[in-house]
């Protein structure tokens, strides 16, 4: 992983402490400051992807060359970058866990040249996955039982953020991908039906029906609404009786009144003797779309979501921040309006039951009775403690998932005006905010 994969900022920092002989360790703190609007808990994910880049930061010859030719960094500081790795210990939550405002998601602690030059990545790869995770959830409290597919590709902001939307969906509890590279990376189902292009390129539906459906007779599903959609849906009837199908198979609304749609597509296939044919519906969903469609008594079995979902369309993005909370032995924070922090490395203890809010507090202090650890240590001298592998991670994750889901109060699931829970500090936590607080507005003082 290049060591370019960062803000020159923090190559200048890093080149500022190097040189300097600045070798403490060093713990920075990520978290949220806020929750989105409309947002009642955010679902932690991209630890898996953040403990990969970690482990592979490293400057090869290029970007050593690259940064002294136009970073114009010294030769000392591009010498000292040259052996750069990341070294150090990281405390995060688990994928798949509910966190709140205000609480840690990860914690790094190394040498703090290191511990500033992956800011950016981890910042980066914990943002995005918890954002999207966070609103594949809420598309999954809204289609209760029906199943979920992430159509999200076509429209993620890049490539390889394709593959980023499949997984943290997937951890969500997405129960498909249309995306054939992340379902082979990640151990996804793969899921596709056909496009608009497919029936047109044909002389009617009926002759691209029975194309497809010769030629991938395993559970076919037959997009009907190109022209008109109850002819499509008998149009499907035919070819059906025709071919002699038995096994699996259903229909994609793409359009439309899409409750009147399923309704009406509904009455046809049981009409027709095919009452296990499922419907699946997509087109600009969202949770709100798909609560809706629920509430309605739709009769869908499934739902492809793709833009909404894919960019987080309302909440892109989270106001995360990485801090520096401990420098050597010595706790800091920022007394800055609207973004103080709180020093020192910490540690989230949570009711199980449910009952009360979280409390933040120091990752030393004893955990409070009837209280469990939220952060657990997943990196140790720049190696990951638990080397799972891609499939088994996503697994993993959404089984923790399926339990916070279980587990997440009602005010805060909800999908218009959550609540969601505060979390307050312990008192020994606050004590240490007070000292380094007083301790800090001397030295500005002076």
């Amino acid at each position: 992983m290049s060591g370019l994969r960062t803000d020159l900022y923090e190559l200048r920092m890093a080149g500022s402490y190097l040189r300097r002989g600045m070798t403490e360790r060093a713990t920075f703190s990520l978290f949220a400051r806020r929750l989105p609007p409309r947002r009642g808990f955010l679902v932690a994910a991209g630890l898996a992807e953040a403990l990969t880049f970690l482990e592979q930061f490293a400057f090869d010859a290029d970007d050593l060359s690259y940064l002294r030719d136009v970073g114009g960094f010294d030769q000392s500081t591009l010498t000292a970058l040259s052996t750069i790795r990341f070294t150090g210990d990281v405390w995060a939550v688990p994928e798949g866990r509910v966190v709140f405002a205000d609480e840690p998601l990860l914690e790094v602690t190394a040498p703090i040249a290191e511990a500033q030059l992956v800011e950016t990545g981890v910042l980066n790869l914990i943002t995005f996955h918890t954002t999207i995770a966070s609103k594949a959830a809420r598309c999954r409290i809204a289609a209760g039982d029906a199943q979920l597919i992430d159509f999200a590709f076509r429209r993620t902001h890049g490539i390889e953020a394709g593959a980023g939307v499949a997984r943290a969906s997937a951890i969500a509890g997405f129960a498909a991908t249309s995306d054939v590279e992340a379902a082979h990376r990640y151990g996804l189902v793969p899921s596709g039906t056909m496009a608009h292009s497919y029936v047109e390129a044909f002389p009617d539906e009926r002759s691209a029906f029975r194309a497809f459906a010769t030629d991938f007779p395993v559970n076919p599903i037959f997009l009907v609404d190109t022209y008109d959609t109850p002819a499509g849906v008998w149009a499907v009837v035919d070819v059906v009786r025709e071919l002699g199908l038995t096994g699996p198979l259903g229909v994609r609304l793409d359009s439309g009144d899409l409750a009147a749609l399923a309704r009406q597509t509904r009455a046809i296939l049981d009409e027709a003797g095919l009452p296990r044919a499922q419907i699946v519906a997509s087109g600009s969903l969202d949770e709100h779309v798909i609560a809706g469609l629920v509430e309605a008594g739709a009769p869908i079995d499934g739902y492809g979501v793709g833009t909404k979902m894919g960019v987080a369309y309302d909440a892109p993005s989270l106001d995360s921040a990485y801090k520096l909370v401990c420098i050597g032995d010595r706790p800091v924070l920022k007394l800055s309006p609207g973004k103080a922090t709180l020093p020192a490395p910490k540690q989230v203890f949570r009711d199980p039951a449910g009952a009360a809010g979280d409390v933040v507090g120091l990752r030393d202090e004893p955990v409070p009775a009837d209280r469990e650890p939220l952060l657990v240590q997943v990196m140790r001298d720049g190696r990951r403690l638990d080397p799972a592998d891609p499939v088994e991670a996503v697994r993993a994750a959404r089984r923790r998932f399926d339990a916070e889901l279980a587990w997440l109060p009602e005010p805060a699931r909800r999908l218009a005006e959550p609540e969601p829970l505060t979390a307050t500090v312990s008192p020994a936590l606050a004590a240490l905010h007070e000292q380094v607080a007083a301790r800090a507005g001397r030295a500005g003082g002076n």
